[in-house]
């Protein structure tokens, strides 16, 4: 378990002299986590870390996962999808299949958290169990275009939390109860973002036969529509056609995301045995990620829709050149042409990816400058101090501090 001293080599003293004040006057609160994946996304690898961290800061927090079998899960994955603005038709079964399984979640797990905090629409109806303890519903996805019936059904929830937390300023909706802006965050310390010796990049490499004789091209997310693989596989061939390099196109899949196994099958379709394309389905390994991720010459996170993506922030964190979209939470990250570059559609990515291979000084620069932007706003001691003001506010309303 990483000790919040280590921390402070990168972020100095007085920020971890702030979290410890401000722990101080938490003591005693119970911080309860709930949402629907022990593994995989972006929920379960933040709470993988701040979980701990809360606690060795002295403020005792727990986590616990709903369960949910696989047509709830599928109708969950439909919300999200909506949510994100994609249509999706739900019908009375699908409705009936949430409530059923959060009926059982309702009945079976124990709210017993000071401080109870749900993550994302699958835990939603979890409210319903309120007592005279605090909740908060953090919403990890960018809803800034969902389908109204959807929002309006998540809503009739929403309304009874103490308090809302979004990602990103665009995401916020007309609500009756507070909102806070808080931005995710990294952990430089995780086997994912931690330095590397090259012995174990290379090893890596080997690992999954991949040559270092061309610049590497690397999207690392769950196989998941909302992030194109397809795309980043046009966009590489455009590239392909004059600047020779290889893809890695590498992830996993979320517990609660049943159509991975279908969008795997068809990036590995759409890839038809290029041997310079290298797809790879990873088990929960964050050091090969890391180690994939050091070995690249551009990182590309190519998505039609995110709350934030955290595969962003750690190839800035790596002072890798970034390429990716304009959409979500992205732009939070990179502010184009100074921390990565932003592009709207395959050709714009292609063109960005050339630029950056063809222009080594460049790519480094902008690598140097993101990785600065993040140490500054998007590593875990901001998360956790954002965080605690939050629990504090929820019982000082009179206090309230900005947040993010």
């Amino acid at each position: 378990m990483t000790e919040i001293e280590e921390y402070i080599p990168i972020v100095g003293e007085p920020v971890i002299e702030d979290l410890r004040l401000l722990a101080r006057r938490l003591k005693g609160k119970v911080v309860q986590h709930i949402n629907s994946a022990a593994v995989g996304g972006g929920v379960a690898e933040i709470l993988t870390r701040m979980v701990p961290l809360l606690n060795a800061l002295g403020i005792e927090s727990r986590w616990d996962v709903i369960k949910g079998g696989k047509q709830f899960f599928e109708v969950t994955k439909k919300i999200h999808n909506a949510l994100h603005g994609q249509y999706e038709e739900l019908n009375h079964y699908d409705f009936e299949v949430f409530m059923e399984t959060s009926r059982k979640n309702i009945k079976d797990i124990d709210t017993y958290g000071d401080i109870v905090f749900v993550h994302d629409p699958q835990p939603i109806a979890l409210i319903t169990k309120k007592a005279d303890n605090k909740w908060i519903w953090r919403c990890h996805v960018d809803v800034s275009h969902s389908y109204k019936s959807i929002w309006d059904f998540l809503k009739g929830y929403l309304i009874n939390y103490d308090s809302a937390v979004f990602s990103a300023p665009g995401f916020s909706r007309m609500l009756p109860i507070r909102q806070f802006l808080i931005s995710p965050s990294i952990d430089p310390l995780s086997d994912k973002n931690k330095e590397l010796p090259q012995e174990i990049i290379d090893s890596v490499l080997n690992k999954y036969g991949i040559p270092k004789d061309k610049p590497i091209i690397t999207q690392i997310s769950r196989f998941d529509r909302l992030k194109d693989p397809l795309g980043v596989i046009e966009a590489y061939l455009q590239v392909k056609k004059t600047c020779d390099c290889r893809l890695i196109l590498a992830g996993g899949m979320a517990e609660d995301d049943p159509e991975g196994v279908e969008v795997f099958n068809e990036v590995k379709h759409k890839a038809k045995r290029n041997k310079d394309i290298h797809i790879l389905l990873l088990p929960q390994n964050d050091l090969e990620v890391n180690a994939l991720q050091r070995a690249s010459s551009v990182i590309i996170q190519k998505s039609t829709r995110e709350g934030f993506g955290l595969t962003v922030a750690e190839g800035l964190w790596k002072a890798k050149p970034v390429v990716a979209s304009n959409v979500g939470g992205i732009s939070l990250q990179i502010k184009h042409k100074y921390s990565g570059l932003l592009c709207h559609s395959i050709k714009g990515a292609s063109f960005a990816i050339k630029q950056l291979l063809d222009n080594p000084g460049y790519a480094k620069k902008l690598g140097e400058n993101g990785r600065e932007h993040v140490k500054n706003n998007f590593l875990i001691t901001r998360h956790l101090r954002d965080y605690m003001l939050l629990f504090l506010s929820l019982y000082h309303p009179e206090d309230i501090v900005h947040l993010g």
